[in-house]
């Protein structure tokens, strides 16, 4: 398995896969608020930690019959699979949604898509094997250029910085960065499932504990919510499943430059969904820059 895992088609398509579903959830996300008359930060993340625990429970079930056992962590996981859970999904989420109440929704793509900027940098310091090169730092710039084309707006950047709004999304942005990292790392500690399982689980119960105690309320469900729920719960179920896998048998750089196509994929499937433009000149160029920038960081090496 390790081997196809490795495979740079693979690794493209997997990762393509992943942030994919992750750009599908933004075009869901404004729909379940229009559904459920979600109004307010703490209703947002309380719907988020929903989405996350029912993920988190999916995950379990379909791990404990692929591996055919329980999924049960060793102690001297637990801890690390904790913190995983509480930077990947809550700390990320409650900043990210804080932040987004403070700005352009342009500024909080722009600077929440340089999370594989961040990954990169991070995995230089924290990872002997993984250090930055030339071709690193330009397929970033390139991808960070195709995000920013993406989201040209009259007006879309606004102005100044605060630290409730861009400060929010940029300490959500650099938590996730590392997060990556910090699943490298322990990778080799317990299957894929068995993290990806316990980290959303925990992660989604805070979430639900911190928008319950923000006053956050989510009711009213009908079954075309309920569904929609549900689509969004297994769409991070198997997104954060084949990352958590991509993440152990491949270094860190090759796998997220990918996710600046997210806010590409996002902008396509808002078209589709939402009815909203996607026939525009900026969304061409964006995909031509993020290709770019990809096709840089997985170029091998030159053999002398």
């Amino acid at each position: 398995m390790a081997g196809k895992i490795k495979n740079p088609a693979v690794v493209c398509a997997l990762s393509l896969l992943c942030c994919a579903l992750w750009g599908s959830a933004f075009p869901c996300i404004k729909l379940g608020y229009a559904w459920l008359d979600i109004e307010g930060t703490g209703s947002q993340i309380l719907f988020a930690g929903y989405r996350f625990f029912l993920s988190g429970v999916f995950t379990f079930l379909i791990g404990c019959i692929a591996e055919k056992r329980l999924l049960t962590m060793k102690r001297s996981s637990v801890w690390h699979i904790f913190r995983q859970g509480i930077l990947q999904t809550t700390v990320q989420y409650v900043c990210f949604y804080i932040g987004l109440a403070y700005t352009t929704g342009t500024k909080g793509s722009i600077i929440n898509a340089s999370q594989g900027f961040v990954a990169i940098i991070a995995a230089h310091f924290m990872l002997k094997s993984e250090k930055m090169t030339w071709k690193k730092a330009a397929g970033c710039i390139l991808g960070l250029a195709g995000v920013v084309a993406v989201n040209l707006a009259p007006g879309g950047m606004g102005s100044g910085f605060t630290l409730q709004g861009e400060g929010m999304i940029l300490i959500c942005t650099v938590v996730y960065g590392i997060s990556m990292v910090l699943l490298k790392m322990i990778s080799d500690e317990e299957s894929p499932m068995t993290i990806t399982a316990w980290q959303t689980l925990m992660g989604g119960a805070l979430l639900i504990v911190i928008g319950v105690l923000m006053g956050g309320r989510v009711d009213g469900f009908t079954p075309k919510s309920a569904a929609l729920l549900i689509y969004m719960a297994l769409l991070s179920t198997v997104a954060f499943s084949v990352w958590t896998i991509l993440m152990k048998y491949n270094p860190v750089g090759k796998v997220a430059v990918y996710t600046f196509t997210i806010p590409i994929f996002g902008a396509v499937l808002s078209g589709i969904i939402l009815g909203e433009n996607m026939f525009e000149l900026k969304n061409l160029i964006a995909l031509v820059l993020v290709s770019a920038g990809i096709i840089i960081v997985n170029k091998p090496e030159a053999q002398n």
